[in-house]
């Protein structure tokens, strides 16, 4: 047996995306990092060997403008243009390859950290080192570090260290929750084994192996939807262990899950109900997809209260907006629906003290062992929420090592130049302006070559009936000043009203009607393809977005076209179901962003025209703070390409010193992606990025490119020039996008 030691900066255990993230984070900040990983690949369940798609603040397409950014939004960019069938065995590749280009990082797969030396009484533990086995290479690797990261979502390394930790539900009086159970227990949410299947295009027999279990015995025919040919990603409800130890009881559970798979799937074959003559079992996991475990108590625990009231923090790093989603603990035998979903209105913060350890100094976490109840962590459980928080606590991590100082102290002395770091390299916090003063954008003016002012979508490809209420999001900036749709009106309708309303959406991050602002009754005539005017009038008191509602006629058609307005979604207000094709129950209260969806996934849109200007696209937007929507779309727009370069441009009044450019493009956070593509974009690069551009810069009144990039497919570029330029003028020209009919750049900074 060999044995060996490691000296770095930050340790990361668990590869999983959120120790990922953690990794790549710190080692981008300038830590050296040794991240263990005690499978044979990286990813944690999003891995070919799990196969769970990866879910976050989206909520699967439902929550708007929400898609992260940052490390996990590289990947999800990467994984588009390399993986557009969605392979689990490339996208294993997309993750280990984000690694591998970090020189900082020394990546130790197959190995399991058994020990960890923590020393000093139960409330100041610190961690000296933890201990890892490689399997396969017979070494022993201990690792020294002043940080460590446990990102292991079982949480070995916190709970071998003496970190406090909860398992379990808490009772309800303990936070107030109203979900929570009135006496606290030992309950979790069960495992999941997932199956893909596949048509050979012939006949396939199947033979039941002696553990598949006969399901016509049990309940689960008769409460879960059974179909053939549906994605592995439908049967998420294939859960078991939540009244077990989801740890200790692991291979007992993951036995119970494979029997049920090939029992499920004996009765799909075999029983004679369903068309799968010719389909046959293709892959069936091995490692069963672990929902929870242990979560460490922090400085604050994250509660149910503060994710559906979206609390604002002031120490917030991150963000998430899924659905409290908590299954019964009985799993696929429960007789309960799989599911319970309780979604906030819009994206909710979630705070730095949630990320370190209350009792040991130099702990931080990230994933789904964080400090909340189990309510909460309903809902921060999910895998892009854990990799936002992986980025996070990793960029803390850096800095505590820099800085010799423990993740408590960072959060009460430092905790502007973390949230200033965390926004810099583009990660997923909204709603935290950039006020770096070291850039000089800052400073300057802005202007711009063109700015787009009239939205306006008027070249209908068809009509729909008013059958429900429709919605259209458009921006009041800075006001709404009335609006015109495209309708055909039939003549039993002549002489009766549209009603149109504007509501606002109540918080900046939200995309829901919350507040009715205006309203108008409009008389309607007959005929077709008439526009219609509504004299909606709002001038709220800051610029944000505004929530049209157009009322159900049935005797009315409303245009649409198969395109969409930057700065706008066209949505549809849906009865919501009792229960949905998943087995999720629904809640019988009013929950807006399920109620609201967007019309469709192919970017389509009601015809409209806005009376008035809109100043939501102005240049100083490039400059103001934001490098994503919030109140309003917060970047500087062109009007329609025509074939020409656009550019933005700033000024200083005196000059100086440019060292480094960093841009921020518009990749469209509305539009919802997933690595495996259990619901696909159509886009393998997305179009709004911007595709050929030059940074260019004035001297002696003559522009010259100091920056010239072809092919461009990323969010967030940083470009640092050979030699320091001095100036009074810098632009960038754009000189064609991926697809978009407007150049767009949300973010501009210049650094010295």
């Amino acid at each position: 047996m060999r044995t060996e030691e490691v000296h770095c900066a930050v340790t990361v255990v668990g590869g999983g995306l959120a120790g990922v993230c953690a990794a790549i984070a710190a080692a981008r900040a300038g830590a050296e990092v040794a991240l263990i990983q005690n499978r044979p690949v990286l990813g944690g369940n999003s891995s070919s060997e799990v196969r769970v798609w990866v879910c976050g603040a989206t909520a699967a397409g439902r929550q708007r403008y929400a898609r992260e950014t940052g490390i996990i939004g590289e990947l999800y960019l990467e994984n588009q243009h390399r993986n557009p069938e969605g392979n689990p065995l490339y996208w294993d590749m997309v993750v280990l390859d984000a690694v591998r280009a970090e020189p900082n990082i020394a990546l130790f797969l197959n190995t399991d950290v058994r020990l960890v030396d923590a020393i000093g009484p139960e409330d100041e533990r610190v961690v000296r080192s933890v201990t890892g086995w490689t399997m396969g290479s017979e070494r022993e690797t201990r690792f020294v570090s002043p940080v460590f990261l446990d990102c292991t979502g079982d949480g070995l390394v916190g709970h071998l260290a003496g970190a406090r930790y909860r398992v379990g539900r808490e009772a309800k009086t303990e936070h107030d929750e109203s979900w929570a159970p009135e006496k606290a227990d030992n309950l979790t949410l069960g495992s999941t084994i997932l199956f893909y299947t596949k048509d050979l295009g012939r006949p396939v027999r199947y033979i039941p192996p002696d553990i598949a279990k006969d399901i016509t015995t049990t309940s689960i025919p008769e409460r879960r939807i059974i179909r053939s040919g549906d994605n592995g990603a439908a049967y998420w409800w294939i859960e078991w262990g939540g009244e077990l130890d989801t740890v200790h009881d692991n291979e007992r559970i993951r036995d119970e899950l494979w029997s049920v798979i090939y029992g499920i799937w004996d009765y799909i074959k075999n029983s004679g109900r369903f068309d799968a003559e010719t389909l046959t079992l293709e892959w069936v996991g091995t490692v069963p997809g672990k929902r929870e475990y242990r979560r460490f108590v922090g400085d604050h625990v994250l509660t149910q209260n503060d994710i559906l009231n979206q609390r604002d923090f002031p120490d917030v790093v991150g963000y998430g907006g899924w659905s409290i989603d908590l299954h019964p603990p009985g799993g696929m035998y429960a007789e309960d629906g799989g599911a319970a979903q309780w979604y906030p209105n819009g994206t909710y913060g979630i705070p730095f003290r949630c990320l370190y350890s209350v009792n040991t100094a130099n702990l931080l976490f990230a994933g789904r062992n964080i400090s909340a109840s189990h309510i909460a962590f309903g809902s921060t459980r999910v895998m892009a929420t854990c990799a936002v928080l992986g980025e996070a606590a990793g960029t803390a991590a850096a800095m505590c090592a820099d800085r010799a100082i423990g993740p408590r102290e960072l959060g009460a002395t430092a905790i502007g130049d973390l949230k200033r770091a965390l926004l810099r390299q583009d990660a997923a916090v909204i709603g935290v302006t950039y006020d770096d003063p070291a850039d000089l954008a800052r400073a300057a003016t802005v202007s711009a070559s063109s700015t787009l002012t009239r939205l306006a979508v008027e070249d209908s490809s068809g009509a729909q009936p008013l059958t429900a209420d429709v919605g259209l999001l458009v921006p009041a900036d800075p006001e709404l000043d009335g609006i015109e749709l495209l309708l055909d009106v039939d003549e039993s309708a002549a002489g009766t009203s549209l009603t149109v309303e504007a509501w606002s959406t109540g918080r900046p991050q939200n995309y829901v009607p919350h507040t009715v602002e205006a309203s108008a009754e409009v008389t309607l005539t007959a005929g077709d393809k008439q526009w219609v005017a509504a004299p909606l009038r709002w001038r709220p008191t800051t610029p944000q977005n505004a929530f049209v509602v157009i009322r159900a006629h049935p005797q009315v058609r409303l245009h649409l076209a198969e395109h969409m307005q930057t700065g706008s979604v066209s949505l549809v207000r849906r009865q919501v179901k009792e229960v949905d094709d998943g087995g999720v129950d629904v809640l019988e209260h009013a929950q807006p962003v399920v109620e609201w969806v967007a019309r469709s996934r192919g970017r389509s849109s009601w015809c409209f025209r806005l009376a008035a200007p809109t100043a939501a696209f102005a240049s100083d937007r490039a400059v103001g703070g934001y490098a994503r929507p919030y109140g309003g779309p917060q970047s500087w727009c062109s009007r329609r390409l025509s074939g020409e370069p656009e550019h933005i441009e700033l000024a200083w009044e005196s000059p100086v010193d440019v060292g480094r450019v960093e841009l921020v493009f518009d990749d469209d956070v509305n539009e919802y992606m997933n690595n495996l593509h259990y619901h696909r974009s159509p886009f393998e690069i997305m179009p709004e990025l911007v595709r050929d551009y030059r940074v260019e810069v004035a001297t002696d009144g003559r522009w010259a490119a100091v920056v010239d990039v072809a092919g461009n497919r990323r969010r967030h570029r940083v470009h640092r020039l050979e030699r320091p330029v001095t100036t009074d003028r810098l632009r960038v020209v754009v000189i064609a996008t991926n697809g978009a009919p407007h150049a767009a750049v949300p973010a501009l900074r210049v650094y010295r």
